[in-house]
């Protein structure tokens, strides 16, 4: 018994090890694929022509809305924003600011400027939001950058 649970625990710690190595090697498009919850996401970013940015030098910062997000919205709004690229890039711009923000660099009320030049509202009190969309985890690195998970699609005004 102490034997197979000492295997596992190796095999566990070679693989976790692996994962993270191979997480700071991809991009920030890459790591997001391989995450397996940003089908939508990509699909968006492909249709939108930003996957080549997106897997630049960087550094960028990301708030990835997850698939789920994306169903959230009220329904035909993906498919007519894959048809509106314009409409589309401004949408996933909102999503990314220049630079590689940690969430230990957040602070209470911060404001950041995202790629599409407006800026978005972190809040940390009571767990750390962005204009109200939760970040879900936070501090996934890549090459190019850093990735936070959010529950919401944000939607600029």
């Amino acid at each position: 018994m102490l034997r197979r649970t000492l295997l596992a625990a190796t095999a566990t710690l070679a693989m976790t090890g692996a994962a993270f190595a191979d997480g700071l090697s991809m991009d920030i498009v890459d790591t997001a694929v391989g995450a397996g919850d940003f089908t939508t996401l990509a699909a968006a970013l492909e249709a939108a022509g930003l996957v080549e940015t997106l897997k630049g030098e960087g550094p960028f910062t990301v708030f990835a809305p997850t698939d789920e997000a994306f169903a959230a919205l009220p329904e035909g709004t993906v498919e007519g924003l894959l048809e509106d690229t314009d409409a589309l890039t401004a949408i996933l711009t909102y999503h990314v600011v220049a630079g590689k923000v940690m969430s230990t660099d957040l602070t209470d009320g911060m404001e950041a400027t995202t790629v599409n030049g407006a800026d978005v509202t972190i809040m940390t009190e009571g767990g750390v939001t962005v204009e109200g969309a939760t970040v879900t985890t936070a501090d996934i690195e890549a090459s190019n950058g850093v990735i936070h998970v959010i529950d919401t699609v944000l939607l600029p005004e």
